[in-house]
């Protein structure tokens, strides 16, 4: 089977994970069927591939606030980050958004493709700043699938390598890392339409109300 082949395969599988198959139908009285349909509950092991790039959905733009708030909450005591007429001095001129803050938002942007089914982060390597952020930029991330192995010690779940990329709005690479989390397998998630992950039972909308 040629690799086009494969990644199709793997595409059909992303967009159809954790949903039921649905087959459209139109009721002959000029309403419409009514079901519950699974959303996206994101990859498990299984769906990863060496060498796949997820672009993440959603640019975020970093604001005054984001720094302001994330410097004060991790005590963070480099005045470049809160001290405008300080950073003013400086080479750059302004203030510079906290470093790690870029790197909370960036793993939180993957989360959606990379660890949505994860039990555990194993670790976070090789972090490069490759360009400072400002107030107003705006941020976007891709994944690239560098490993894949089964756990050794835990059948549930396969350990996945990714590289994390991100980038501000002139495409400049501001961010780069890897980061390794376990992700559940398959066969092991238990959600359902009516119980996504995260749900507890019996809440919202069930099957026997659409009957």
């Amino acid at each position: 089977m040629s690799r086009d082949s494969d990644a199709h395969d793997r595409r059909t599988s992303d967009a159809t994970a954790g949903r039921e198959p649905v087959e459209p139908t139109v009721a002959t009285d000029g309403g419409s069927d009514r079901r519950l349909v699974g959303g996206w509950e994101g990859r498990y092991y299984e769906d990863f591939a060496v060498g796949d790039v997820y672009k993440h959905p959603y640019g975020r733009t970093v604001t005054e606030t984001d720094n302001v708030w994330f410097t004060n909450l991790s005590m963070n005591l480099n005045p470049m980050h809160f001290n405008e007429a300080y950073a003013a001095e400086t080479e750059f001129g302004e203030r510079l958004v906290d470093g790690t803050f870029v790197i909370a938002l960036a793993v939180g942007m993957s989360v959606i493709d990379v660890s949505a089914n994860a039990t555990a982060n194993l670790g976070y390597d090789d972090v490069r700043h490759h360009a400072p952020v400002f107030h107003g930029d705006t941020l976007f991330a891709e994944s690239e699938v560098l490993a894949t192995r089964e756990s050794a010690s835990r059948d549930h779940v396969g350990i996945v390598t990714t590289e994390l990329r991100a980038y501000n709005q002139d495409d400049e690479l501001v961010l780069s890392l890897e980061r390794t989390p376990m992700v559940l397998k398959r066969s092991h998630a238990e959600p359902t339409p009516a119980q996504p992950t995260g749900w507890p039972e019996g809440i919202g909308t069930q099957p026997e109300d659409l009957e």
